[in-house]
C-alpha cells in the first residue's frame, strides 16, 4: 500500500490543475481501496459550504451542483469533528443527507476523512461501498494518510490553478472573460515595505519549470526560431554521438538516436507549432508541451516507460537552451518593476535599472539569502519562499509585494490597492520626516544615551548607513564577499574589501564577523550537505575545522586595519568556552605572525563573541570573561529557543521575537554581561523593530545594531520614551504568558499620538 500511496502522491504532484488533482485522487483511491465510489467535497469558506468537486462513482453531472452547508450532512460532520468517520450504514446516521442527483442511494457503508492544511479544513474525501460493512483499521489509516499527503498538493493547486484559470479568463483564452478574483499568497517577509508594480519573470537558464508564459505578435519569426533550435539540437546530438564512437558502445550511444528520432517526430513539433500559431512564445510553447509529455510518462505503470520521463526532460532542456541563446534576454523593465523568479540571484538584479526596481519575489530562498540581504540594503520590498507562486503565468501582471507580512497579492482589487497605496504614502511621508533626525543624537526623553549602529555586508549598505547617521558597524557580514566569488577570495582580495569598509567608517568602529557559512548560507564552491544544517556544521565550527581559511581571513582583517585601528573581530555561533578559546588562540597566532614575524605595526583588535545559541545564554559570564565585548544575534537565538525555522513558510508564523522565553533569555544575558563589566550589544532584527528597541533599552542594552533602513525609525521612538518607562515595560512583559500579551501590553502603553504613525508602519509585525 505504501508504493500505491507514493504513486498517487506523485501523480497528484505532477497534475496540471486543481481539477486534475482531484480527479486523479478520486480515481486512484477508489482503485486502491476497491470500493464503489470515492468523492471529494471542497470547502468554500466565503459561502460557508462544501461543494462536490470530484467523484468516481457518483453521477458526473452532480459535480459542482451539490452544495452542503457547513455543519450539515456527513461531510459537514467530518469537517467539524476534524477526524475520520466510519459507518456501517450511513443512512441510519442522524447527520445523513441524501442528494438524489448523485445516485448515491445504492451505497451503504461510508468512510470519510478531512483534508486539512495548516489547521485549515480544505475539504472532505469519502469512500462508499454497496454492501453493508465497517471499513477496517488499515483502510481507515490509508484514507487519513492519503488526505494528509494530498492536503499540500490541493492547497498549492487551488492557489495556482485557480489563478491560472482566472488569468485565462481575463485574457479571453477559450473562456468567457469574467471577474478576476484577488489571490493572496504567503512567503517569508525578507525586506520591509510596500511595492505595487508589474511582474517581470526571469527564468533560470534551461529550466523548463520557470519559463514564463509570454505572447508574441510575429508568429513567423517565432516559428523560424523554433525550427533553428530543433536543427541545432540535432547537430549537437550528432556531434556528441560521433565524439563518443571510440569511448562508448553502440548500445550505450543509442540514446542519442532516440533523442534525434523524437525531434523528427512530427507530433511533438506539431503540438508546439500549434501553440506558437496561437501567439504563444516559442520558449513558452516548448516548455508547456515537454512538461505535459514528462507528466504523461511519469504516470505510466510500466517502470521502463516511467523512466523515460527523464529522457524527455533532458531533451527539453537541450532545445530550450538553444531557444534561450537565440532569444537572448531583451527584457523591457517597466516603471515599478517587480522582479520575480524561481530563485533570484544577483546577476538577474544587475540588468534592472535601479530607478525602476520596486520589489522582488522569489519562490526559493530565505530571509538570510543573498537576494534578501540585497533587498534590505537597497530598501526594496522583498518576499522570499513564495512556494505557491505560479511563475509561468505572472509575467506582466500587476502585483503587490507586502514585505512586512511576506504577502504577494495578485489581481489586487481596487479597495485593497487603495489601502496599500495609502500605507505606502504614509511610509514615504514618515521617511521624509525622519530624515530630520539624521544628525540628532539618540537619547531617551530623560536624556539616556543609546548608540545606534548598523548591520552591513554590501558597499551600498555602507553608503546608506553613513547617510543616516550610523555611529558604527555592529555586524559586517564577511560571508557576503565570499558569496560574490567563484572560489575562496585570496588574503589580498579580502584585505582590499575590508580596508574599504574600515576606511569608509573610520574612526567609527567596524565589527567584522568571521566567516559564517552553513545553515542556509552555502558557498557554491564549498557545498555543505546535511540532513539538518541549522544544527550542523556552521559558523565557528567550520572555520575552526579549516584554520587555513580562518587564519587567512584574520590576517586580511588585521592588515586592513593598519593605521585605522577601528576593527573589532566577532566570532559567530559560539556554543562552548572551548570553541571560544580555540578561536582566540588562532586570533593571537595571526596577530603575532603579522607583528613579530612580518613587522606590521598593529594594535590587537578587540575580540567579541556572538550569543545566538541557547547554551551560550547560560554561560554568558564565562564567555564575557574571555572577550572584550558580546553581541546578541536574536535571529538565531529566537529560532533555536522556539525550535522554529523562520525561513520555512509553514512555521514562520510561530517565530516571535517578543516570546517571553526570548525576553527572559535577553535579560539573563545583559545581567551576566554587566556583572563581568563586558560591553554587550544586539545585532539581530529585534534591534531594528521600534517596539523591540524599547524593550532592549529597558533591559539595559545601550548599543543596538540594525539595518540602515530601520535606524531612523528606532531613533525616533527612543527619543519619545524615557528609560524609566522602558524599564517598567520590561518588568511587566517578563511576567506575561505569551507573545500576543506582550504585544498588546506594548501597544497599549505606547499608545500616544506622536507614536501612532511610527508604530503603524513598523517594519516588524
Amino acid at each position: 500500500m505504501l508504493d500505491q500511496l507514493r504513486s498517487i502522491v506523485q501523480e497528484v504532484n505532477t497534475a496540471a490543475n486543481l481539477t486534475e488533482v482531484l480527479n486523479i485522487a478520486a480515481q486512484r483511491v477508489k482503485e486502491v481501496m476497491n470500493v464503489g465510489s470515492c468523492t471529494i467535497f471542497l470547502h468554500e469558506p466565503e459561502n460557508k459550504r462544501f461543494v462536490l468537486r470530484a467523484t468516481d462513482g457518483f453521477h458526473k453531472e452532480s459535480i459542482g451542483k451539490v452544495k452542503i452547508p457547513e455543519g450539515q450532512g456527513l461531510v459537514g460532520l467530518v469537517a467539524s469533528k476534524e477526524e475520520p468517520i466510519n459507518l456501517e450504514n450511513a443512512s441510519e446516521h442522524p447527520s445523513y443527507a441524501y442528494f438524489p442527483e448523485t445516485g448515491e442511494e445504492r451505497y451503504t457503508s461510508f468512510l470519510g476523512a478531512p483534508i486539512i492544511h495548516h489547521r485549515k479544513v480544505l475539504g472532505v474525501m469519502f469512500a462508499q461501498q454497496e454492501e453493508r460493512r465497517r471499513f477496517d483499521e488499515g483502510e481507515e489509516a490509508f484514507m487519513v494518510t492519503i488526505c494528509a499527503q494530498l492536503a499540500g498538493a490541493i492547497a498549492h493547486a487551488e492557489a495556482t490553478g485557480e489563478l491560472r484559470a482566472q488569468l485565462a479568463r481575463s485574457r479571453g483564452e477559450g473562456l468567457a472573460a469574467g471577474r478576476v478574483q484577488e489571490i493572496v499568497l504567503n512567503g517569508v517577509p525578507s525586506a520591509p515595505g510596500i511595492a505595487i508594480g508589474t511582474a517581470v519573470v526571469v527564468a533560470v537558464a534551461a529550466d523548463l519549470r520557470t519559463v514564463p508564459r509570454r505572447y508574441i505578435e510575429d508568429v513567423e519569426a517565432e516559428l523560424k526560431l523554433f525550427k533553428q533550435a530543433i536543427r541545432r539540437t540535432k547537430e549537437d546530438l550528432h556531434s556528441l554521438d560521433s565524439s563518443l564512437v571510440n569511448k562508448l558502445s553502440s548500445s550505450e550511444r543509442a540514446l542519442f538516436g532516440v533523442y534525434i528520432s523524437m525531434l523528427d517526430d512530427h507530433s511533438l513539433s506539431d503540438e508546439v507549432t500549434k501553440l506558437i500559431k496561437g501567439k504563444l512564445a516559442a520558449q513558452s510553447a516548448w516548455s508547456q508541451v515537454i512538461k505535459e509529455h514528462v507528466r504523461n510518462f511519469e504516470q505510466m505503470q510500466d517502470p521502463y516507460l516511467r523512466e523515460r520521463a527523464s529522457d524527455v526532460r533532458d531533451l527539453g532542456r537541450r532545445v530550450l537552451t538553444h531557444l534561450q541563446q537565440a532569444q537572448s534576454p531583451n527584457i523591457e523593465y517597466p516603471d515599478n518593476t517587480i522582479l520575480v523568479g524561481e530563485e533570484l540571484a544577483a546577476p538577474m538584479l544587475a540588468d534592472v535599472p535601479h530607478d525602476k526596481l520596486a520589489g522582488m519575489i522569489s519562490v526559493r530562498g530565505s530571509r538570510n539569502s543573498h537576494m534578501a540581504i540585497l533587498g534590505r540594503a537597497l530598501g526594496v520590498p522583498t518576499v522570499m519562499g513564495a512556494v505557491d507562486l505560479p511563475l509561468e503565468e505572472l509575467d506582466g501582471c500587476e502585483l503587490v509585494v507586502d514585505g512586512h507580512r511576506g504577502r504577494v497579492v495578485i489581481n489586487v482589487s481596487d479597495p485593497v490597492r487603495k489601502s496599500y497605496e495609502h500605507q505606502r504614502e504614509e511610509e514615504c511621508l514618515l521617511a521624509a520626516d525622519l530624515e530630520e533626525l539624521r544628525d540628532q543624537p539618540c537619547v531617551t526623553s530623560d536624556n539616556h544615551r543609546i548608540s545606534l549602529w548598523v548591520n552591513t555586508g554590501l558597499r551600498i549598505d555602507t553608503m546608506l548607513s553613513l547617510d543616516r547617521g550610523a555611529e558604527g558597524v555592529g555586524l559586517y557580514r564577511t560571508e557576503v564577499p565570499f558569496l560574490m566569488h567563484e572560489r575562496f577570495p585570496s588574503e589580498e582580495e579580502q584585505r582590499q574589501i575590508y580596508r574599504e569598509q574600515l576606511e569608509m567608517f573610520a574612526p567609527r568602529p567596524v565589527t567584522m564577523r568571521t566567516l559564517d557559512i552553513g545553515g542556509d548560507k552555502a558557498l557554491p564552491y564549498f557545498p555543505i550537505e546535511e540532513a539538518n544544517p541549522f544544527l550542523g556544521w556552521r559558523g565557528i565550527r567550520v572555520t575552526l575545522d579549516h584554520p587555513e581559511i580562518f587564519l587567512s581571513q584574520l590576517r586580511a582583517m588585521m592588515k586592513a586595519s593598519l593605521g585605522l585601528n577601528n576593527l573589532r573581530i566577532m566570532l559567530p555561533m559560539i556554543s562552548s568556552v572551548s570553541e571560544l578559546e580555540a578561536a582566540i588562540l588562532l586570533i593571537d597566532r595571526a596577530y603575532n605572525e603579522l607583528t613579530q614575524e612580518e613587522g606590521f605595526e598593529l594594535e590587537r583588535p578587540k575580540v567579541g563573541a556572538m550569543l545566538e545559541v541557547p547554551a551560550a545564554v547560560y554561560q554568558t559570564r564565562e564567555i564575557a570573561k574571555r572577550v572584550d565585548f558580546l553581541s546578541v544575534g536574536t535571529n538565531d537565538l529566537t529560532q533555536y529557543l522556539l525550535a522554529v525555522d523562520r525561513n520555512n513558510p509553514r512555521v514562520a508564523d510561530l517565530y516571535h521575537t517578543f516570546h517571553p522565553a526570548l525576553l527572559n533569555a535577553l535579560k539573563m544575558i545583559i545581567d551576566g554581561a554587566l556583572q563581568e563589566n563586558c560591553q554587550v550589544s544586539v545585532c539581530g532584527e529585534m534591534a531594528g523593530d521600534p517596539l523591540g528597541a524599547v524593550l532592549l533599552i529597558g533591559m539595559g542594552y545601550d548599543v543596538l545594531s540594525m539595518s540602515s533602513a530601520n535606524l531612523l525609525r528606532v531613533k525616533s521612538i527612543l527619543r519619545y520614551v524615557s528609560l524609566e518607562e522602558a524599564q517598567q515595560l520590561v518588568s511587566e512583559a517578563l511576567l506575561l504568558p505569551d507573545t500576543s500579551s506582550v504585544l498588546a501590553q506594548l501597544e497599549q502603553k505606547l499608545s500616544r499620538p506622536e507614536l501612532e504613525r511610527l508604530l503603524r508602519t513598523s517594519a516588524v509585525n
